[in-house]
């Protein structure tokens, strides 16, 4: 037969020893339900390194439409996705020949 405290020790360490069973449970599962998160996130991201360099030629193929038919919407949409557009500079139209200095504004020798 148990003593009072006997009795009274080991209710409290089975009530404790179901106590950190449930709290085993319920980290568990928690962790669970994180490592799946976790997973999922990992493939987005596998998924989207994969996809980058499909995603910069089809921009890069939209900046160039914008461009060549310089359509404002499509600009406009590619800004306001975060991406801007650097027009090329305006060919540089150069004298076909320098013309020569009059005759009164030239340097006599001496």
């Amino acid at each position: 037969m148990l003593n009072r405290w006997q009795f009274t020790t080991l209710t409290m360490l089975a009530a404790l020893t179901v106590a950190l069973m449930l709290a085993d449970i319920a980290l568990f599962t928690h962790n669970r339900i994180t490592q799946t998160e976790v997973a999922a996130r990992a493939q987005h991201i596998q998924q989207a390194v994969q996809l980058r360099p499909l995603y910069q030629e089809m921009v890069k193929a939209l900046a160039d439409l914008s461009v060549r038919h310089q359509d404002h919407a499509l600009r406009d949409l590619l800004t306001a996705q975060g991406i801007t557009l650097t027009l090329p500079p305006a060919p540089f139209a150069a004298p076909a020949s320098p013309t020569p200095a009059p005759e009164a504004n030239r340097p006599v020798r001496k």
